[in-house]
């Protein structure tokens, strides 16, 4: 099997380019252009053959797809080791916030204890896109039953100067406030996030239907200028 020729049989010409407007990080050279419901059906397709498993260990890949391909036939193992060290190994190659946001294994889930020292590692780790994918655990499956305060701090830390992890971070804060209201509230009243990120968070917040009215009217008010 010839999982690129694969993937072209499965190409929409019109989601490559819609795709690559939306992915700016990515050339549309380097875009197939599989629907993402068709992409996932082709990872259960294949997942748990040799191909698959010979895919996973062939890194670089050189198309977008196939590291959306990637992304989903971790997303299918079963076991939390062998999931934790396939994305481990996986991040280094992320390349697009698209990518990284996909990939959320439903094992993590299971075994939170145990994920925490990894994404730790991840947010440590200064590459754009393996420090999005570590809050991203975080408010995937840390806010809600497994929430504890020390988390937020550990997002707070993270100081960057790249827009896709400074997205993720405002993203972070107001799935928080949504979520956690009482313990995300005072890093707004403290300023313990950077502006942009401290108005962003609110602007995303306010747009929540999570949210009620008059915790977003007080939100509003919180703004800052730069």
């Amino acid at each position: 099997m010839n999982i690129p020729e694969e993937l072209s049989a499965l190409s929409d010409p019109e989601y490559r380019q819609f795709q690559a407007n939306l992915t700016p990080t990515v050339t549309i050279e380097r875009m197939i252009g599989v629907r993402v419901p068709v992409l996932r059906e082709f990872a259960r397709k294949i997942h748990g053959t040799p191909e698959a498993e010979a895919f996973l260990r062939e890194l670089p890949h050189k198309y977008y797809d196939e590291n959306n391909l990637h992304a989903f036939l971790i997303e299918k193992e079963k076991l939390f080791d062998n999931c934790a060290k396939k994305v481990d190994n996986f991040l280094p190659f992320v390349d697009n916030w698209a990518t990284c946001d996909m990939m959320r294994p439903k094992v993590f889930g299971k075994h939170l204890p145990e994920l925490l020292p990894y994404i730790q590692r991840w947010l440590a780790s200064g590459e754009t896109y393996t420090v999005r994918y570590g809050i991203e655990m975080l408010m995937s499956f840390y806010l809600d039953e497994a929430f504890a305060t020390e988390y937020p701090a550990w997002v707070a830390a993270v100081k960057s100067e790249e827009y896709y992890v400074n997205m993720m971070i405002a993203w972070y804060f107001a799935t928080a406030l949504a979520k956690q209201y009482e313990a995300a509230l005072p890093y707004l009243l403290e300023h313990k996030l950077s502006v942009w990120v401290h108005n962003k968070t609110i602007q995303k917040a306010v747009e929540s239907r999570r949210i009620a009215p008059k915790q977003k009217e007080y939100l509003r008010s919180l703004r800052r200028k730069g």
